[in-house]
């Protein structure tokens, strides 16, 4: 999870976020060769060691159409990479679907005939000493380690947002509508989200929480809740 005066993303936990901060930082770098070689232009035509008065330069007009070209095709070959790893699905080992609802969310693992609960915040004065206020709940979401993961999102009212930043996932929750997304966790951890779009009055209360465990344990926790 994001700490005080963190600089910089949260620890990648998935495959997709991984990818995603490097093309972050692809896209800052050409960025940054963007900027240095306009301040450079500019700082020449300000000593006036470049003219001003070119009329025609068939050359110079040449360099900047074939550039940006290229610079647009550095960041939408990476981008469209991304774009088609997150949208793919391939054989989920586990399919979990989420409801958002004013102001908590609804869990089914739809793999086991009866296993779903309620996740709701945990209020500050129930809260365990070490906890993380605004961010524990009551029931997390548990799910096997390096496992394939769909999520199928929903909503029973208004539209909500299940975002798990270190996972690389945001996806709408929409009433009406089935939205999926897809993930893969690398290790084992527990890690926050919450809602991400403006829900009413509590939108800022109803978190979300991944245990990201081994498959042993995550057996003997659904069979414990199926009980």
């Amino acid at each position: 999870m994001a700490n005080h005066t963190q600089f910089g993303f949260q620890d990648a936990s998935s495959p997709i976020m991984e990818e995603l901060v490097e093309f972050h930082d692809h896209a800052l770098m050409v960025a940054l060769a963007i900027c240095s070689l306009v301040l450079y232009l500019l700082a020449l035509m300000l000593m006036e060691k470049l003219s001003s008065n070119t009329v025609d330069a068939q050359e110079v007009e040449l360099v900047w159409t074939i550039l940006p070209a290229i610079v647009l095709i550095m960041l939408a070959l990476p981008s469209l990479q991304i774009l088609y790893m997150m949208d793919e699905i391939d054989e989920p080992d586990l399919t979990l679907k989420a409801i958002g609802h004013q102001w908590y969310w609804t869990y089914e693992y739809t793999d086991f005939k009866d296993l779903s609960f309620d996740s709701y915040m945990l209020p500050t004065t129930d809260l365990p000493l070490g906890n993380f206020r605004l961010l524990e709940v009551d029931h997390r979401v548990v799910i096997p380690m390096e496992s394939p993961i769909r999520v199928i999102v929903t909503a029973d009212d208004v539209l909500h947002s299940w975002a798990v930043p270190s996972l690389g996932v945001k996806t709408d929750a929409i009433p009406g509508r089935l939205n999926q997304t897809s993930f893969i966790t690398t290790r084992p951890g527990i890690f926050y989200g919450q809602c991400s779009e403006i829900c009413g009055a509590n939108h800022s209360f109803m978190p979300i929480v991944v245990e990201s465990a081994p498959l042993t344990h995550f057996e003997n926790w659904s069979s414990l809740l199926s009980s």
